[in-house]
């Protein structure tokens, strides 16, 4: 981010909108963006409602990069992403698959709040039945204890996963599971996604030996160029995935799984087919398994047939406020 804009340029420049869902995800159906249109093209700022400023400003600094300095020169123009499956029950796992183009890698939510291990094994199984040749990874939000989670991935392992994303929270807990699942043999890799964004420090998860691979996503990191860093500094294989964000955070995203120099796997960006509208009339979806690089902008019948009550706005522009000082803050 090579400027600040002030906070009343921001305000002009912004848009909040409420996008629905064609599935509950992360406990939402709408969800609610403000977007930010600059000189540079269009940003996302769309933390999710619970994070405070410290944390949520992160995603504002990622916004006004896209929007006002653009992004660096990619090294590829198309990105291989996988579909992602809500923790549906198995006798809809087909359904909701259909709508990703050549599913070639499917990452499953586990762990969810309510759930438990059987619901878990039944979806991945059901997966593994329906795509027997596919890239099969979990993500459980950190939703398992130590103990939980050995009995999944023990239960799971057998379907052959690719990697098993934040299985338990924190870094030390990281460590214990992969140290463990190394112990059993079990053969599973292990990712780190929120002890990364989340971390003051996204590094310490690559010094503790916490993970064999990290998930990036452009906006908690505080735009591409930051979270391109944070790769190369850490030294490990990467994983772009998104927020749940509209088609302008995607191709945040998107730009920057373009610039990193290796892409070992699918990125997780092909989550707008989660959305049964979006703010553009060209989506940003997935063709053939992968995203290809072009420009998104807002359409503006979109933008108010999407466009938040006025208390909602209120309440997006408190925000906006609230991180544009912390970021203020931390450029003295």
């Amino acid at each position: 981010m090579n400027q600040l804009p002030d906070l009343d340029e921001l305000i002009n420049a912004s848009h909040v909108v409420s996008l629905p869902m064609t599935v509950q995800f992360r406990g939402v159906r709408h969800r609610e963006a403000m977007l930010l249109h600059g000189p540079a093209g269009w940003g996302e700022f769309s933390p999710f409602l619970e994070y405070g400023p410290a944390e949520a400003s992160a995603w504002l600094r990622s916004a006004i990069e896209a929007a006002w300095d653009g992004y660096p020169d990619p090294v590829r123009q198309a990105i291989p992403v996988n579909a992602t499956l809500p923790a549906v029950g198995p006798e809809r796992v087909e359904a909701v698959l259909a709508s990703y183009d050549a599913a070639h890698t499917i990452k499953v939510k586990v762990a969810e709040t309510g759930q438990d291990l059987a619901q878990d094994v039944a979806r991945v199984a059901e997966v593994r039945r329906l795509f027997p040749d596919a890239a099969i990874r979990i993500d459980a939000n950190a939703g398992w204890d130590h103990d939980q989670a050995m009995a999944a991935l023990e239960a799971l392992a057998g379907y052959g996963l690719q990697y098993a994303e934040q299985p338990v929270a924190g870094i030390d807990g990281l460590v214990r599971v992969r140290e463990e699942v190394a112990r059993r043999g079990l053969g599973v890799l292990i990712a780190a996604d929120e002890s990364v964004r989340k971390e003051s420090d996204p590094l310490a998860v690559a010094r503790a030996g916490a993970a064999d691979l990290i998930v990036i996503k452009a906006q908690p990191l505080g735009g591409v160029r930051r979270a391109l860093q944070v790769v190369r500094d850490a030294g490990l294989p990467a994983v772009v995935s998104s927020a749940l964000d509209t088609s302008i955070g995607l191709r945040q995203g998107a730009a920057l799984a373009a610039a990193l120099p290796d892409l070992p796997y699918a990125c997780g960006l092909a989550t707008g087919s989660l959305f049964s509208s979006d703010i553009t009339t060209d989506r940003f979806l997935a063709v053939g398994g992968e995203l290809r690089l072009r420009d998104i902008a807002a359409d503006p019948d979109l933008l108010r047939k999407h466009e938040v009550n006025a208390e909602r706005r209120t309440w997006w522009h408190q925000r906006l406020a609230d991180c544009h000082r912390e970021l203020l803050t931390a450029r003295r």
